[in-house]
């Protein structure tokens, strides 16, 4: 099962860091390790990660994502949900956010 979504753009909820959005390249058990990864800190336009994943967001100007990372591990990962090319190209549209 650590091959399965191995190379794949990808929605990653941990248990206590949060939402990313990234290609992943490597899984052992709970260990993720994501290239162009963003934090999905705040979302607008879907009512789910789920949705989110499926079909991007609906409303890019309201969502809250900050500059993406090379590379991150994510420990702790209860999630993952495969994204479409419709959602990922949505998730990259929009603007990084700045504090």
């Amino acid at each position: 099962m650590d091959e399965l979504f191995v190379g794949q753009n990808c929605m990653v909820r941990t248990y206590s860091a949060g939402v990313f959005a990234g290609r992943l390249e490597v899984r052992n058990g709970k260990e993720v390790l994501l290239s162009g990864a963003r934090r999905i800190w705040y979302w607008a336009g879907a009512a789910s990660l789920s949705q989110l994943a499926e079909e991007g967001t609906g409303k890019p100007e309201e969502c809250k994502f900050p500059v993406a990372v090379s590379q991150l591990l994510l420990t702790e990962v209860i999630e993952i949900i495969p994204m479409t090319e419709k959602a990922w190209e949505s998730i990259e549209s929009v603007p990084v956010w700045r504090a």
